[in-house]
This record gives structure tokens, sequence and C-alpha cells, in this order.
């Protein structure tokens, strides 16, 4: 049997309790973490080696920053949902201090959002932009994306509008502004704030460059919104039979004074019916009043046939003009900010010669 000199037994055994409790620790680091373990003890070698890391490095930073993205990048790509969400969140709810919460906390929306969870996925994306600073994370912000990832997960017309003001205050650099301006005003709307809802279009004009999908001549319209909103709507008159019935009377009449009364003061158009197809409308600017004089003008006794409960046609003939055939455009109200304006009716512009 060797025997050891006593100081060195003493120090033999200190050695030997040091090394079981290293022991003792790893194994109580992998029990805790076993549970997020994605395969079998080969597979997980690298997961064991970086909850090691992990559990080792205690200061918050860079280099732990980079281990649990691997550890992140890992259980997503084995589609471990769950494992990610629990792993992350009782990670940020253990180290309340740790800069990069934000960003860990961008992938429990994210992988909620990859379940179908919407309202859990904005319920993170909120509490992110309300409770943690701002990251640049790869030439973007995490609140930055945060804001695109609400926009599209809430449609709620009030949170909207905060989305968007919040964008437009602080990540101007990122978007593009006519369209975050149209968009705002559209939420505004939505929910009847109608004055806030002009002064964001009106914002809005100011970049005539922007385009928004699927509205073709999109600022030519708002801009008559905007006018018609600022507009004092006298001409405007309570039904279609009475309009028309006015207009027929002046025309007949040879009334310019009385016909121009019923004329819209703001939008008015003239043009061809090749031009209604055109991107950008250009109205023609001539006196009726002096055509109305010098024409013999008859009207058909009924509306076009293709006239409906929105819009209206009256087709005249024999004018002076070059082009003997107009037809009268009218057009229903909507003007939700003023119920008492909203549905009545306008002669809202002319069409030259014969329907194509």
């Amino acid at each position: 049997m060797i025997r050891f000199p006593r100081q060195k037994c003493a120090a033999a055994g200190r050695f030997v309790l040091l090394a079981a409790l290293v022991t003792l620790s790893l194994l109580a680091c992998q029990e805790e973490y076993a549970h997020f373990l994605v395969g079998s003890l080969e597979e997980n070698r690298e997961m064991h080696a970086l909850f090691d890391l992990l559990e080792r490095d205690r200061d918050v930073g860079e280099n732990r920053f980079i281990i649990i993205q691997q550890i992140a990048n890992r259980l997503h790509g084995a589609a471990e949902l769950e494992k990610l969400i629990l792993f992350l969140t009782g990670y940020v709810e253990n180290n309340q201090n740790d800069p990069y919460n934000a960003y860990y906390l961008g992938i429990v929306a994210a992988a909620y959002k990859d379940q179908g969870a919407a309202p859990m996925a904005v319920h993170y994306y909120e509490r992110i932009l309300k409770n943690y600073p701002d990251l640049l994370i790869s030439e973007t912000t995490v609140h930055y994306q945060c804001l695109q990832e609400l926009l599209a997960l809430d449609d709620g017309p009030n949170a909207r509008i905060e989305y968007y003001k919040e964008l437009i205050s602080r990540f101007s650099e990122y978007i593009d502004p006519g369209a975050t301006y149209f968009y705002l005003a559209e939420a505004y709307e939505q929910v009847g704030e109608w004055e806030q809802a002009i002064r964001a279009y009106q914002k809005f004009l100011k970049y005539p460059e922007t385009e928004i999908p699927g509205f073709a001549r999109v600022h030519s319209k708002i801009r008559e919104k905007v006018e018609f909103y600022y507009s004092d709507k006298r001409w405007t008159v309570e039904n279609l039979d009475q309009l028309v019935t006015e207009i027929k009377r002046s025309v007949q009449a040879r009334n310019t004074r009385r016909l121009l009364t019923y004329k819209a003061k703001v939008n008015f158009f003239t043009m061809s019916w090749a031009q209604a197809d055109a991107d950008q409308i250009i109205s023609l600017a001539f006196d009726i009043g002096a055509f109305l004089q010098s024409s013999r003008v008859l009207t058909d006794d009924k509306l076009d046939i293709d006239s409906n409960a929105g819009e209206a046609f009256l087709r005249t003939t024999r004018w002076s003009y070059r082009i003997p055939t107009w037809y009268l455009y009218f057009r229903k109200v909507e003007f939700m900010p003023d119920p008492e304006i909203n549905g009545r009716w306008e002669w809202a512009g002319i069409y030259f010669g014969e329907k194509l």
C-alpha cells in the first residue's frame, strides 16, 4: 500500500474534493439545461459545450451574446420553438441587466409569430418597445424591426397610429415618409380623426415621388380630398333628381349664372373620354358660359344607361364647341366628417365626345 505523507494526503484530499465539486457543478449545469437538448448525447456535444460556456461566463456582454445566439440558432434550426421560447424568456427573467435582452425577446416574438400565435408576438414586440432600450443589430435597430412587425400583425387603427407616429419621429432615415404619412392618414380616417387625417395627407403631398401600391393617381386623388375638405360645399344638392332637373332648366334657359351655381367649386374636371384612363388627368380650361350662350343645347330625357347609385351621366348635344356632344358627370358625395354633406350630389365634371 502506498502511503502519502500527512501534508501530501491533505493536499490530495483537497484536490479530490475540488474535482468532485467541479464535476457536480457541471452535472448540475447539464441537468439544468438538459430539457433544451434536441438529440442524443453525441448529437448534442456542441450544445453541451455551449451551455457549459454559458454557465462559466457570468459577465453579460458580447461573449454571452454570441453563446446565446448560437444556442438559439440551434434550437430554431431544429424547429424546437417551444424550447427556444422557454430558454430565452427564462434567461431574460434571470438576467435583467443584460443589454441584449431586447434582441432575445425579439427572437421570442418571431418564434410566436412562426407558430401562428400573433397576439403573443404582438405582446412581446410591444414589451420590447416599452421596457427595453434599443439596439443596433445588422445595420438596423431592434425597435424599428418591432414596429415593422407590429404593423404587419396588428390591424387595429389606434395602435397603428402610434406605430406610424413613432416611425416618423424616430426612424425617418429607414422609411419612405410619404407612404408612412399616407397610411397614418388612413388610420386616422378609420377612427374618425378627420382633421388629423387631412393634415397627414397634406404632408403626404410633399412627397410627389412616393408610390402607393394599388392606388392609381394617388396624389391627384388626395389633393382633391384635401381641397374638398376645406371647401364650403354649397354647390352640393340633396339628391340626384333635383340636381339633374336644375341643370336641365339652366341649360334650356341658357342661364349661365344659375348653371354655374351647381358646378363644383373644387376638383371640377373637363376632359375627353380617352383621358379618363390616363394616370394624370389634365382638365381643359374654357368658358362654359360662352358656349352655352352661343349654342342650342339639347339634353337627353333620361340619364345614360351606365349611371348607378354613385355616379351618373347626362348626355347633351349641339354645343358650338368643336366637339358638339358633352356628357355632364354627377357624383355622389362621400364625406364622412359631415353627415349633412355625406350622400349629397354634385356636378363634378364634363366628358367631351361620344362614349368610347
